[in-house]
């Protein structure tokens, strides 16, 4: 008689990107993150819906659910606020007055929400933050040993972790402590610009290309002392992250020009090039970082896991330049990623059970949520009276590629929906990057967002060194390279001089519509084993016309998380101006839809700016 299967729930939340993850015997069978059910970006509560769902999908009651497991360690964090706040009485009374009431309400009692919101009854186990980090990016990767790195804004006192795995063991034997924190840097800047935290540091690495680094050596002298090995220290001085209300302070101010940018403020030469400065600070502390970790264990492979390592940019500069043979980025670095990192460090590391690592990796394609069939699309396109044709499977595809190729925007929506904040081909919008008109209609029209953020290329595997510089995979959009030589445009002399905003409106490669103001795009690659519809798409594309690539961007208004249910993407498509959208095997035409019902525009006054 076989031993029952063993259940761990790995659960992440109350700060931002709030998830759960689920294995069965050590498999991942599910992950996702709670702001695709409650429809509130970087839901920072307790993830309930989102558990509630993998036990669902498992099919198993509550009561199955052997191990469950926190990403860190609620205690050793209060630990860190009280002395922080403590040891900056009394200015930093604000920030705990506002504070504790959260910690005395919900952060401090896991366990009762545990019980009451999932109906769990096992003792709860907590990981520390970056052990989670960590076990988040070795375990599931394809290599039998590895280096890792782990680079976020703070977890309990750690803010950047490095040691390595082998097999199923894991150390981690050198941190950075708070305050001195890679990610917080760079939130300050995130901050001082007028991009949210936690929400637009993308923003300030899309609009670094812009800008020149002219602060970098300021920065250095400074804000960071920074060593050889990639440690560093922080002035605080400069910043009120530590026990204020913002992240930086007058003296920051003083240093570089002047206030900072408000929200609704232009976006000015003085912010790219804050960006440009601190996106080359943090390249260089991360480069650092990972070639004294290769020096000190000799190994040919990095793992990296933790909000940092979401900065796409600095993780092509490691493929490049910091001399490892292999890279693995988790896909749900951040937060969210938590989860997964603690149910595989209580298999691994508390229950003991052997790894046995495989190609590509053991995250499916990071396909790890909830899917709909074409029946139960059926239904709900019954339900809601849409018109809509079911088609099959090679005939949809064909018909896509027709619409694609005629300049149109697509909605995809099919199989599991990706943990992570990339979409890889399930929650996508897609539109054909030969285009030089896509980037800003898309930005504008169908996103609702800053013009001068970049979009991605999906590109067969096999193709990706045709168009690009980049000789490994990127499966999960992790990593920049630039675009090949043969492919770029050569600029006349008025165009090359184009300084800020007004480089958008030049064409620098034969795929404009994803090649960024650098030359460079952000990858995704895909093989022959993660997603077979979105391949046989990108396949029928390229027979069609030679291009095995397209535009792939999430499946998303500005302000919303990408869209999880039939339902919210059709909405999604009606308010995006989207031409078509693909529900599993049913094609929807705009053309053919009725009104929504709703004001020309007026969802964009019910989404918060993100």
């Amino acid at each position: 008689m076989s031993a029952p299967t063993v259940y761990v729930l790995g659960l992440s939340g109350h700060y931002h990107d709030a998830a759960a993850c689920l294995l069965a015997d050590g498999e991942i069978v599910a992950a996702a993150q709670e702001e695709r059910f409650t429809r509130r970006r970087h839901d920072p509560g307790f993830p309930t819906l989102a558990a509630r769902w993998c036990l669902d999908h498992a099919r198993i009651e509550p009561g199955r659910v052997d191990h469950v497991v926190w990403f860190e360690k609620p205690v050793l964090k209060l630990a860190r606020f009280l002395e922080t706040q403590l040891a900056r009485a009394p200015r930093g009374l604000g920030t705990f007055l506002r504070a504790m009431p959260a910690w005395l309400d919900r952060k401090l009692w896991v366990e009762r929400d545990i019980e009451e919101q999932l109906g769990i009854r096992v003792p709860a186990l907590f990981t520390e933050h970056h052990q989670a980090h960590a076990a988040s990016a070795f375990y599931p990767s394809p290599f039998e040993e590895a280096a890792i790195l782990t680079l976020d804004g703070v977890g309990e006192w750690a803010t950047a972790t490095a040691g390595w795995g082998r097999g199923g063991e894991l150390q981690l034997e050198r941190e950075l402590r708070f305050p001195h924190s890679l990610g917080l840097l760079y939130s300050a800047f995130t901050s001082f610009c007028g991009f949210k935290v936690d929400s637009g540091e993308y923003k300030l690495m899309g609009l670094a290309p812009y800008g020149e680094p002219r602060f970098k050596e300021q920065i250095l002298r400074e804000l960071v002392d920074l060593r050889e090995d990639g440690t560093f220290r922080l002035e605080l001085d400069y910043f009120d992250f530590a026990g204020g209300l913002q992240m930086t302070n007058e003296r920051f101010a003083r240093a570089f020009g002047g206030p900072a940018r408000a929200e609704d403020q232009p976006v000015t030469a003085r912010e790219m090039d804050l960006a440009a400065s601190i996106q080359a600070v943090t390249e260089e502390i991360v480069l650092r970082l990972a070639r004294d970790l290769r020096e000190r264990t000799g190994l040919d492979a990095l793992c990296l896991a933790g909000g940092v390592a979401l900065n796409c940019v600095a993780n092509g500069r490691l493929v490049r330049e910091a001399g490892y043979g292999g890279l693995f980025v988790q896909p749900a670095a951040g937060d969210a990623g938590g989860a997964l990192g603690a149910a595989l460090a209580v298999w691994h590391g508390y229950l003991g059970r052997p790894r046995a690592p495989r190609a590509p990796d053991a995250l499916h394609g990071a396909l790890l949520g909830p899917a709909y069939d074409s029946t139960q699309i059926g239904t709900w396109v019954g339900a809601r009276g849409v018109p809509a044709a079911r088609l099959p499977g090679s005939e949809l595809v064909a018909r896509v590629v027709e619409l694609l190729e005629a300049g149109k925007v697509v909605g995809w929506f099919q199989g599991r929906m990706e943990f992570g904040p990339r979409a890889l081909g399930s929650r996508s919008v897609l539109a054909d990057a030969r285009r030089p008109e896509m980037q800003r209609l898309l930005n504008l029209r169908t996103k609702g967002r800053e013009g001068f953020r970049p979009f991605a290329p999906s590109v067969l595997a096999e193709d990706a060194s045709r168009w690009f510089e980049l000789t490994g995979p990127s499966p999960y959009m992790l990593v920049t390279a630039p675009v090949r030589a043969e492919h770029r445009l050569s600029l006349s002399a008025e165009d090359a001089a184009r300084r800020g905003f007004d480089r958008l409106a030049v064409a620098r490669s034969t795929l404009p519509a994803v090649t960024h103001v650098d030359d460079s795009a952000r990858i995704q690659t895909v093989g022959p084993d993660a997603n077979p519809r979105y391949r046989e798409l990108l396949v029928a594309f390229r027979e069609r016309t030679g291009c095995g690539l397209l535009l792939n961007t999430s499946f998303n208004l500005r302000g919303e998380p990408i869209v999880c249910t039939p339902e919210q993407a059709y909405v999604c498509f009606l308010r995006a101006g989207m031409d078509a959208l693909v529900l599993e095997d049913w094609l929807l035409l705009r053309a053919d839809q009725p009104p929504l019902g709703e004001e020309e525009g007026a969802w964009r006054a019910l989404i918060p700016p993100d």
